[in-house]
């Protein structure tokens, strides 16, 4: 959790701060040092990476440009949106999918992702991810879409590495952040998932341990 805390401080001030900004402006709801973080597992994780919920595409590109830069082979990086519009202060969308393909594309890293437009439960969702991604193969794994993510651990859980890095937003914060909170300290228990720490405005991150 220590080198976890430097790590990022590095970070923060390094070059690749300056390009998040961008894109936390541009695209994310989330907190600069969780983008960072999100980089950092994308770059130094060996394995590939499955997103639910990534709005408009600020963690998308975090996780795009710590792929790309990790010298690695090719990871593989599937993101799911269901779409639809929000009315958000600062950030609002009429067309979330639209918008999304749209700063990937302003980013450079649309060709980096492949995009699913649906609900992360549904039986077609559940069968396209599972054509590209294997058992165990998940290193890290970001959810920041409604309430529940045990239904998508339950779901993706044995593609997910011993190990995995996971992101989850809204631990702490808004209405949603209850029931999130209250799934992930009940996996915490049963020794599914370790913590690591709580990062920008609320977010929880932390390992997956299969049993």
């Amino acid at each position: 959790m220590l080198e976890l805390m430097y790590k990022l401080m590095e970070y923060r001030s390094n070059e690749v701060r300056h390009r998040l900004e961008k894109v936390g402006r541009a695209a994310s709801m989330l907190h600069l040092d969780v983008l960072l973080l999100i980089y950092h597992f994308a770059r130094f994780g060996a394995g590939n990476i499955l997103e639910i919920g990534p709005y408009i595409g600020g963690s998308t590109v975090a996780a795009a440009f710590g792929a790309r830069e990790s010298g690695a082979r090719k990871k593989r990086i599937v993101s799911i949106e269901a779409g639809g519009q929000l009315k958000h202060f600062r950030i609002p969308s009429r067309n979330i999918f639209r918008d999304l393909k749209k700063n990937l594309a302003r980013f450079g890293v649309l060709q980096d992702v492949t995009l699913i437009n649906g609900r992360s439960f549904e039986e077609t969702t559940k069968s396209a991810v599972r054509q590209m991604l294997g058992s165990h193969e998940v290193d890290l794994f970001i959810f920041d879409a409604d309430n529940n993510v045990r239904r998508d651990l339950d779901c993706y859980g044995d593609l997910l590495a011993d190990n995995c890095w996971l992101v989850i937003d809204d631990y702490f914060g808004p209405a949603k952040a209850a029931p999130i909170r209250h799934q992930v300290d009940e996996l915490v228990s049963a020794g599914m998932l370790v913590p690591f720490g709580y990062y920008g405005w609320g977010t929880w991150v932390g390992q997956w341990r299969r049993k």
